[in-house]
């Protein structure tokens, strides 16, 4: 008992500082970052000789012109992000191409000095570029973050399976949860992931074996790794905190790796880059129930997702309700998009329309017909985002271009004030009519990791609730608040609701 003691005392030292820190999103640090960086690449282009300036600095600007242009045009037609990119992000890439241009360029007309300098030019303003992109999609809220990040850090309350045995087997109750990396076999699905990771409350060391707890499956965006949830969105204390007030007990949580690398979006179906959707219900939930022993009723199962991941969620739960009951919708969109509806039938399916039908959730509800015990929220951003033109609604056979749609590339399906609003309207007005009790709820908020977990924060009390967790009352979804006019923040309406 002496050595479970022990063990239980340095669990509850963990770290938790990776939300705290120096911010990467607001402040003097990125700001300063991107100042350094325009006084090198002032520097670096000097004044030099008159053939510099009248030659050699305008190819360089052209040359930055065009790798911004290049990357807008990458990005909008691949359809890669679902919010509209800040100036910063395009005048950090154009900068950047400029300061390489002038690296090259002008090597051997600068002296040694000038010559450090411009190096030190292109690693500033690709260092900027960074900032900027990270500011846009909120990946790293802190210098610690980041650095846990790319060191590969710990996560909070992570520790190993030898660990979380020895700890169940003492009977000694830790004071949070706990985080155990996790290999799951690809025996139904064979698509090749990387290695997973499930959250144990307090509540699973009550006993042994341990009770029956509800599950919630975490699915990150499209660029994603299966620790963005833990690592960015700060889910593990936000159930360690709700665990503290409810007897220590939350839902288990599995961080599932949909895509199987950093940018394979699957879009979490079975298609040509991979059977991701076998995976996340043939390999994860047999896995989870049967090695933690947790319930394996599907009423006692959700998912909770954010942008990809909400389309997942609600594509996996109609697509799936004898293994899932309600889901978390946290900005996704109408149906799985990599593209025009042509592209992605191709890119995900190779071309089969049919398959493509079998993941659209407007048709697997249709086809499927009355549904009993389903229920979903459905989180919508208040903030208006700037307009792209060019999007289609994913079930629409002409491909028609909409032209309030938000989003490069139109991933979305259009709508006011975002995409993901006429998304959710459209998939919980149909669900209403097969039996679905969903939400609308929106609030303010740009299409970013802060969001999510804001909205993970906020949904928690209705989602635990609603999939059964002990000593956790059953609330009711709150009332819509898709218009901007109506909007109530989700967490006064939980509260209003009885949460």
């Amino acid at each position: 008992m002496r050595v479970a003691a022990l063990l239980a005392d340095a669990l509850a030292q963990a770290p938790q500082h990776y939300q705290r820190g120096i911010s990467l999103l607001q402040g003097w640090l990125p700001f300063t970052i991107q100042i350094v960086a325009a006084v090198l690449l002032v520097v670096a282009i000097g004044g030099r000789s008159r053939r510099w300036r009248r030659i050699g600095v305008p190819v360089a600007l052209v040359i930055g012109a065009a790798v911004a242009a290049r990357a807008y045009w990458y990005i909008t037609s691949e359809g890669l992000a679902d919010d509209p990119a800040p100036s910063a992000v395009w005048v950090w890439i154009g900068l950047s191409g400029t300061a390489l241009a002038v690296l090259v360029l002008g090597f051997r007309s600068a002296r040694w000095w000038r010559r450090g300098v411009s190096v030190l030019a292109v690693a500033a303003c690709l260092l900027s570029t960074s900032v900027a992109l990270n500011t846009w999609v909120g990946y790293f809220r802190t210098v610690q973050s980041a650095w846990g990040q790319l060191t590969a850090g710990p996560l909070p309350d992570e520790t190993d399976m030898a660990s979380v045995q020895a700890l169940a087997a003492s009977g000694v109750v830790p004071p949070h949860g706990e985080v155990v990396p996790v290999d799951i076999p690809d025996t139904a699905s064979g698509f090749h992931h990387r290695t997973e990771l499930v959250y144990l409350p307090p509540a699973w060391f009550t006993s042994s074996p341990p009770p029956k707890l509800p599950v919630v499956m975490m699915i990150a965006g499209e660029f994603n790794t299966p620790e963005d949830w833990l690592r960015t969105g700060n889910v593990a204390q936000t159930a360690d905190n709700f665990a503290a007030d409810h007897g220590g007990n939350t839902p288990v949580l599995v961080f599932v790796d949909s895509g199987g690398s950093f940018n394979n979006d699957t879009e979490c179906v079975n298609g040509s880059r991979g059977n991701s959707a076998d995976h996340l219900t043939g390999d994860v939930v047999p896995f989870v129930t049967s090695t933690f022993g947790t319930s394996s009723d599907p009423a006692n199962w959700g998912i909770v997702g954010w942008s990809m991941g909400g389309t997942c969620a609600v594509d996996l739960t109609v697509t799936h309700p004898d293994l899932f009951s309600s889901f978390v919708d946290i900005a996704g969109d109408l149906g799985p998009i990599v593209g025009t509806k042509d592209q992605t039938i191709q890119r995900l399916f190779g071309g089969n329309a049919d398959r493509w039908a079998d993941f659209d959730p407007t048709t697997v509800i249709d086809r499927h017909g009355p549904y009993t015990g389903v229920s979903g929220w459905f989180a919508v951003s208040t903030t208006p985002a700037n307009q792209q033109h060019g999007g289609f609604r994913p079930n629409n056979n002409q491909n028609q271009q909409n032209a309030d749609a938000t989003g490069l590339g139109g991933r979305d399906a259009g709508g006011n004030p975002d995409d993901q609003s006429e998304a959710a309207s459209s998939l919980c007005g149909l669900g209403r009519t097969e039996g679905i009790d969903c939400a609308i709820v929106a609030s303010p908020g740009k299409h970013d990791w802060p969001f999510a977990a804001d909205t993970f924060t906020d949904s928690l009390p209705w989602l635990a609730g609603a999939i059964g967790t002990p000593d956790v009352p059953r609330i009711p979804l709150p009332s819509d608040s898709s218009s901007p006019d109506t909007t109530t923040d989700a967490s006064q309406a939980a509260a209003t609701d009885g949460g």
